[in-house]
Order: structure tokens, then C-alpha cells, then sequence
């Protein structure tokens, strides 16, 4: 048999990560990496327009090469030029500015169009912001970590904000109000997600043994049934985006080390029956994702889980939203409140665009040297007994305590030493709270907004909601609140 020789065109080695696409934006000030792979042992160069400086890079024996570019204060429409030998590629359309990450499960992850968000007509005809750009990472279960990812880049119109994050669109919207600079958008969420699967297996393995049996049948199923699954596709029994690191994997490692500012989260729900462990595996996931970038301690602003009444669960959901204002120990955190706009009978609050904003108002604040604006809502700090009452002490007041309906402030009880708790008058005493109860002449511990499907009504005069708080650090019961 005589083999025919087929002429075909010369194949292209030379590659960027798909996280580099026509209207994506760089963050501004900064040495923003790309990378890609191109021959091993090749010299690649990159090019951008704003300086039209010329960075080379030669690629490892494994043909992948990484580059950083200065890059200016913001601004564009510019281009990137990299070229290896006679391979040249180009990215048009590039800004320059302020990127954050959106992350988390589905209340992050749900999105403009449709039922589900408030005004969201009104809003989708005013989303006219060509400087705005979104990303989407596409949703993937890994059982191995990836080093690529094909996102997607897109401006900001009334027809692509119907597709993208809600939260993250109300946050990035008011960001590019206020400070004029073009905006990018990194969506990486997934509905029903835990905690444990944005985390690192490495992480996980050293210090979450409760996770090693998960992790085991992880590499089983890699064994049986191969290490990746898109959105959409079956997957085998057991596996989902709960299981530890599946997503870490495939929708956080292959972004790494892309320039951000800073990530904004809204996760929890999937974790609500595991209020005590999700005191230390939160903060391990801030300083994981921290950890990898090796970038310092980047902005991480997340948002506490909404009032719901969860009907199953045997524990109050308040002990999560404790645990998630535990985690503001950590450094360059901050967290916003949803004590007033929640539902009860909704797990995904209609009322997306407060979420947004006031994540929004914690970077201009903390970020972007808005000192004029307050960006908490009353946070308790601690109390002290006076008689048979009370009185609660609080930071981030602002211009004072008050509520949102005018009202003497609600959904406060109080226990004595039994630990039986009743309900308890509260009333506000300059930048404190006093409360107390006929029926508990020695109180030790006030507890507020306790219940899983709490609305109540504390907040400063600026606006911003209490969050929920206990005075006593009594174990955890089933059955209590």
C-alpha cells in the first residue's frame, strides 16, 4: 500500500490561555500576567498597544510560557500583540481597569433574565455600558486539577446582562458609576455548590480529614470514569458540586494567576447544616484562593446568607451567618448583610440589586477611598448585665442606631443561666441596645434575629442592616435556637 502525502498548512504552536479573549479587560496598574504555550524552547513575545513595549519570554521544555505587561491606569479600546517566529496572534478590544471575581452557588450565580429579579426590565434597558465587560467561566466538574479553562468574553448590552450574574452586574454597574473606569466581570458560580468544592485538594487533605472519604471515591470515579464534566452532561452517581475540590479544579486553578482586584461571594446555603465546621473551612478557602494567587490579601467581600426558613434543617441557619461573621477575622474581608431583604419562603431573594450595591459600597469604601460612605450595618461587639437587663455595645453605627420600619427593635430574646430563651422588649439607648424581660429577672445572654427565617429590623441611620449576633458561645442543640 502506497501512504499519499497530503499538503497541509503548518500547525500553530503557538497558544494563549482561554482565559485571554477579544474584550477581555486587564487590571489596571499592575504586572498583569498571559500566558499560553507555543514550541518548546521558542521565544515568544507580547506586545501591548497602550506602551507598545515588547516583553519576551521563552517558552519551558513543556512549550508553556508566562509574560507580565505594565499596565497603564485604565482606559482602551487597545490591542495585545504575541508573537512567536512567524506565529502571530492578537487580542482587539482589550481595556484596561478594575476586575473582580464573582463567585459562589446559586444566589450569586442567578442572573438577570427572566422571573427571579426585581425590576429587572427596568434595569436590563438601562445596561448600555460598553466599558463594562463580562466573563464567564463555563461550569465544569473536575476530579484532577485543569490548567485551562475556555471562557468568554462579552460587553456589557441589554442582551448579554440577561446571561450573566445579577449580583455581580449591580455590583460592577455602580463600581463604573462612580469611579469611571472600565469594569470586568469574572463569573465562576454553580448552584447547590458547597464550600469544600472551591477549595484545594491540598488544602483539604492537610487540614479537613472529614473530607478523605469523599476524596477517595473522587479518585476511584477518575479511574473508572475519566476527571472532567461539563455543565449538562451525566455524571456518574455521587458525583456533584458538593464533592471537595471539583471545582476548585476546573473553575478557580485554571484562572490562576490572572490580575484581579478582589473577589466578591455569596455561598453558604449548601452548608447550613455544618455551621461549626464552616467556622474554619470558610476562612480556609479565603486563604487558599489568597494563597495560590500569591498575590498578598486581596479584597474578599462576601455576603451573608439571607433570611430563609429552612423547614428540614434541626438547627437554626443563624449559626451559619455566625460563622460567616466569624470569618471576618480575617484580614481584608468584609461582609454585607441581608437581614432586610430577604424571603422567608424563597431561598433566592428577589432583591438582587441591594446585594450588589452594597458589596459595591464596601470596594469604594475600602478600595477606592470613598471614606464619606459607610459600609457596614451594626455589627455587636460586646454586652454587659445591668440588673435584669441587657445592654448590647456595637461597631459601624454610622450616624446611629435605628431600624428600617421605625419600630422598637424586634426579634430580640433573652435567657438566664437555664438557657430558656424568651422574647425580650429591646429599645435604643444612644449606640446601644437595652433588653430585657419580665420573665427573666437574672439574664446572661441575649441572642438576636436567631431564627433561620428571621426579618427583624436593627440597623444604623445609614441604612444597613444588623446582622444576626448571640451574646453567649453555648454549644449548638438541634431543637433550640
Amino acid at each position: 500500500m502506497l501512504a499519499t502525502e497530503v499538503e497541509t498548512a503548518p500547525q500553530t504552536t503557538l497558544r494563549l490561555s482561554g482565559m485571554f479573549a477579544d474584550q477581555m479587560v486587564f487590571q489596571r496598574q499592575s504586572n498583569a500576567p498571559i500566558w499560553g504555550t507555543a514550541d518548546p524552547g521558542a521565544t515568544v513575545s507580547v506586545t501591548p498597544s497602550w506602551s507598545n513595549e515588547t516583553v519576551q519570554v521563552i517558552a519551558d521544555s513543556q512549550g508553556k510560557w508566562k509574560a507580565k505587561i505594565k499596565t497603564p491606569s485604565g482606559g482602551g479600546p487597545f490591542q495585545v500583540r504575541i508573537t512567536s517566529g512567524d506565529q502571530t496572534l492578537q487580542l482587539n478590544d482589550v481595556l484596561v481597569g478594575e476586575v473582580w471575581i464573582c463567585s459562589g452557588q446559586s444566589n450569586m450565580q442567578w442572573k438577570m433574565r427572566g422571573f427571579g429579579v426585581d425590576h429587572f426590565k427596568e434595569d436590563v434597558v438601562r445596561a448600555k455600558y460598553p466599558q463594562i465587560r463580562f466573563c464567564d467561566v463555563p461550569q465544569m466538574l473536575a476530579l484532577e486539577g485543569q490548567d485551562d479553562v475556555q471562557a468568554k468574553w462579552t460587553t456589557c448590552s441589554p442582551q448579554t446582562v440577561l446571561n450573566f450574574s445579577a449580583v455581580g452586574y449591580f455590583f460592577g454597574s455602580r463600581l463604573h458609576q462612580e469611579l469611571d473606569v472600565p469594569i470586568g466581570l469574572i463569573s465562576t458560580n454553580w448552584g447547590g455548590s458547597s464550600a469544600e468544592a472551591w477549595v484545594s485538594p491540598e488544602v483539604l487533605k492537610e487540614h479537613f480529614p472529614d473530607f478523605d472519604e469523599l476524596f477517595a471515591t473522587n479518585a476511584k470515579l477518575a479511574d473508572e470514569v475519566g476527571i472532567t464534566f461539563g455543565r449538562g452532561q451525566k455524571t456518574p452517581r455521587g458525583l456533584n458540586q458538593r464533592n471537595p475540590s471539583v471545582l476548585y479544579n476546573s473553575m478557580i486553578r485554571p484562572l490562576i494567576p490572572f490580575s484581579f482586584r478582589g473577589v466578591i461571594w455569596y455561598q453558604g446555603e449548601s452548608n447550613v447544616k455544618q455551621p461549626e465546621q464552616y467556622r474554619t473551612l470558610f476562612p480556609a478557602l479565603i486563604r487558599d484562593w489568597r494563597s495560590r494567587w500569591g498575590a498578598g490579601d486581596f479584597p474578599f467581600y462576601f455576603v451573608q446568607i439571607a433570611p430563609f426558613a429552612y423547614k428540614q434543617e434541626p438547627i437554626s441557619a443563624a449559626y451559619l451567618r455566625e460563622a460567616q461573621l466569624m470569618s471576618l477575622s480575617e484580614p481584608n474581608t468584609g461582609m454585607v448583610v441581608t437581614m432586610d431583604i430577604g424571603d422567608p419562603t424563597n431561598i433566592h431573594p428577589k432583591n438582587k440589586k441591594p446585594v450588589g450595591e452594597r458589596l459595591a459600597g464596601l470596594a469604594l469604601a475600602r478600595d477606592y477611598g470613598r471614606q464619606d460612605l459607610v459600609d457596614s450595618g451594626p455589627l455587636f461587639q460586646r454586652s454587659e448585665v445591668e440588673g435584669a437587663s441587657i445592654r448590647l455595645h456595637f461597631k459601624h453605627v454610622g450616624g446611629g442606631l435605628s431600624t428600617t420600619d421605625g419600630k422598637a427593635p424586634s426579634h430580640f430574646v433573652i435567657a438566664g443561666a437555664d438557657q430558656t430563651f424568651v422574647a425580650a422588649d429591646a429599645e435604643i439607648d444612644g449606640d446601644s441596645i437595652v433588653v430585657h424581660s419580665d420573665a427573666v429577672a437574672k439574664p446572661v445572654a441575649v441572642r438576636y434575629g436567631w431564627g433561620s427565617g428571621d426579618m427583624p429590623n436593627l440597623s444604623n441611620q445609614d441604612g444597613l442592616p444588623a446582622s444576626s449576633f448571640r451574646t453567649d458561645d453555648w454549644p449548638i442543640t438541634a431543637g433550640k435556637p
